[in-house]
This record gives C-alpha cells, structure tokens and sequence, in this order.
C-alpha cells in the first residue's frame, strides 16, 4: 500500500529498503520557465517544500499504469490534473528523459525509497491549482530557480528535486527544444540508499 511504501521501517537496510515507483514532471512554457510547486502542508511525506511541477506514483490497480515507461505517462497525466487542475498535457507532449533511485528521510516514521521516472513537457497550460495537495504554483526563470536554490532555507525543496537540480537539470533546460540526444532511458542512476536502522 502506499502507507508500507513510506514507512521509514520498511525502507530501511535493516527491511530490505522496499522501493516503489514514481516520476517526476518538469513543465515548461514557451518561454522557457519550469513550473515550480510547493506541497502542501497536509502531505505525508515533505510538507511545505517547494519542487518540481508534479511528483507522484502510478498506481497498479490501473492496467493502463502499469507499464514502466507508458504507465508512468498515463499516470503523470491523471496526476497533474488532480494537483493542479491542469487537463491540456496529452500522452505525446510527455518526454521520458531518465529513472533515478533516491533515498529520503521526512520525518521520523515516513520517508522515501523510489525508483523515480523523469518526465519533461514543454506546453502553455492552464492551470487551477488543488489547494489541498498544492499550496503554491509558480513559473521561474532558470536564473530565478539557482538563485532561490543558493537561499535553502527562505526557499527548501525536496530531496529529489535537489539531486536533480544538481545534476541533470541545467543541461535539459539549455537545450530544452533538443532533448533528444540527452535522453537516457537504459540508465538508472543511483544516488542515495537508505541507512540502517536499529
């Protein structure tokens, strides 16, 4: 269930570091702005931080999310609907650029351990955000984005955003209308395991 797959005792070493799915949307306009969000107070896991566009899961329980790349589109498309009330991103706007395996601690009970599918729109959007899983929605210049990076604690983002910002970020947004040739979906990048607890 989604409450096993956060527990901070089933991620662990100690419990094998169960891991789920996930995949994260970077959103662009035209002109070139990412679409930033702050999660909501009321999530589980990271409240209050600022991240990407749309952070979740897909769901087994739907066939049509199941597949490992195709799956994750489908699900980024019902998911960015619910949290910000965006409807016009189709299947074929969703680039899949990479997966990456991180670890992160929220709390002292909850956490996550994903296996996490990087999406990349560009698209002008409408947009209404879900006051309940979205507590603020913005677009920000790449300047804008590493300047606010560089004051964490006026403006902390999520464990995932960090590793991404800091590794593959800047080089798919230089060259956002030619992404083709910076995709990498034979790769899984590892950057953080879960620790062992007692």
């Amino acid at each position: 269930t989604k409450e096993e797959a956060h527990l901070m005792e089933n991620i662990t070493k100690k419990t094998g570091g169960m891991l789920h799915r996930a995949f994260s949307v970077f959103l662009f306009n035209s002109k070139n702005e990412l679409l930033m969000q702050r999660r909501s107070a009321e999530k589980i896991t990271f409240p209050s931080l600022y991240t990407n566009s749309c952070c979740s899961h897909p769901l087994y329980t739907i066939p049509a999310e199941q597949d490992p790349v195709s799956g994750t589109k489908v699900a980024a498309i019902r998911r960015i609907e619910d949290e910000l009330g965006i409807v016009d991103i189709e299947f074929e706007d969703i680039k899949f650029m990479t997966r990456i395996i991180y670890y992160g601690s929220s709390s002292g009970r909850w956490g996550e351990h994903e296996l996490d599918h990087v999406l990349i729109v560009k698209k002008d959007v409408g947009m209404v955000p879900n006051t309940n899983e979205v507590s603020e929605a913005k677009y920000m210049s790449q300047k804008e984005l590493y300047e606010a990076l560089e004051n964490g604690d006026k403006f902390p983002i999520t464990p995932w955003f960090k590793i991404i910002a800091g590794s593959m970020l800047r080089k798919w947004w230089d060259n956002i209308d030619d992404l083709d040739s910076l995709t990498d979906t034979a790769t899984v990048h590892e950057f953080s395991y879960p620790p062992s607890i007692d």
